[in-house]
């Protein structure tokens, strides 16, 4: 078992430095002399921010995945809508669903006194994803920075590109391929549902239609979320460890207890299943593969050089 978890160590290491590689305008060291404070600012506000509310890891993370799958990772996810601009705050992914931008907005004020129109909104989601992770007893990986924020955002995108909670096996597969991330990247990404919680709303179909589902679990469920009402409800993605990021997720799953039909469908005599059964009893492994896939979906489309722009508010352009 040592050398078949080192095999993957060294492996995942070797993935991350091509993921890197293939974009080798960003750069761990890029605020090294303009901000050297950023990682200590944005590590601190992570850190009180999970220990105000520790859902708020999830949020975080979540909102970076919803940025980087539209238009890359560029921060248009912030942007707000006004009188002549639409954002993707209210695309049906995002609406009534995505939270802590405020969190992000303190973050940025406290970067912005320390290093005036320096850092970038999307780097800032980039490093606060990371340590809301480590905030809860997750891996830790290096940030490649260097982004620039965009000045136009995409609902339409938004709402045709994200993967819903009701999607396929197919469908995942399909999407993720689009944004260069192959199907270990989507299983060990997923593992991002070890924490946070979902509406109601979601996972009602899951609970009373699907049939690949554990029976206690389904009637547990079906306690806080009515067949009709209650779309707002929420229900931890993990029930073994809901606030802990580890490898409980795959337990679940393998015990047909996943959340939302997307889950699920990652154990559903397919082509995961082998893998899911790896991560369920490997926690190593789990952790290596999602720092890895996490270095490589930080790195779909960033904008950098002359392109985009630094922006002063996160929530609208310069």
């Amino acid at each position: 078992m040592a050398s078949y978890t080192k095999f993957f160590v060294t492996f995942s290491m070797v993935f991350i430095f091509l993921a890197c590689s293939s974009h080798a305008q960003l750069s761990a060291s890029f605020y090294a002399t303009s901000c050297p404070t950023l990682l200590s600012i944005v590590s601190t506000a992570m850190n009180q921010a999970v220990s105000n509310q520790q859902r708020m890891g999830a949020s975080i993370l979540r909102m970076h995945f919803h940025d980087c799958f539209v238009q890359g990772c560029d921060a248009s996810v912030l942007l707000d809508d006004t009188a002549t601009f639409t954002g993707e705050k209210n695309a049906g992914p995002n609406q009534n669903s995505l939270r802590g931008f405020e969190v992000i907005d303190t973050i940025k004020t406290r970067v912005e006194a320390a290093c005036n129109a320096t850092v970038s909104c999307a780097d800032i989601l980039a490093l606060a994803a990371r340590d809301g992770v480590v905030a809860l007893g997750g891996p830790s990986w290096t940030v490649p920075l260097g982004r620039r924020d965009a000045r136009t955002a995409s609902q339409s995108a938004a709402n045709s590109q994200i993967p819903g909670p009701g999607s396929s096996l197919s469908a995942l597969t399909t999407a993720f391929a689009a944004k260069g991330l192959n199907a270990r990247d989507l299983t060990a990404l997923s593992g991002s549902h070890t924490i946070g919680q979902a509406r109601c709303t979601v996972f009602r179909n899951r609970i009373y239609n699907d049939t690949n589902i554990d029976p206690a679990f389904a009637t547990l469920r079906r306690r806080g979320c009515p067949t009709t009402g209650g779309d707002a409800n929420l229900a931890p993605l993990d029930i073994r460890s809901p606030v802990a990021f580890n490898n409980d997720y795959y337990t679940n799953l393998v015990g047909r207890r996943g959340l939302l039909h997307s889950d699920q469908e990652l154990f559903n005599n397919g082509t995961q299943d082998t893998l899911v059964q790896t991560y369920s009893t490997n926690n190593a492994l789990f952790s290596s593969d999602f720092a890895a896939a996490m270095i490589r979906m930080g790195n779909i489309n960033p904008l950098t050089g002359a392109n985009g722009e630094i922006r002063r508010n996160c929530r609208r352009l310069n």
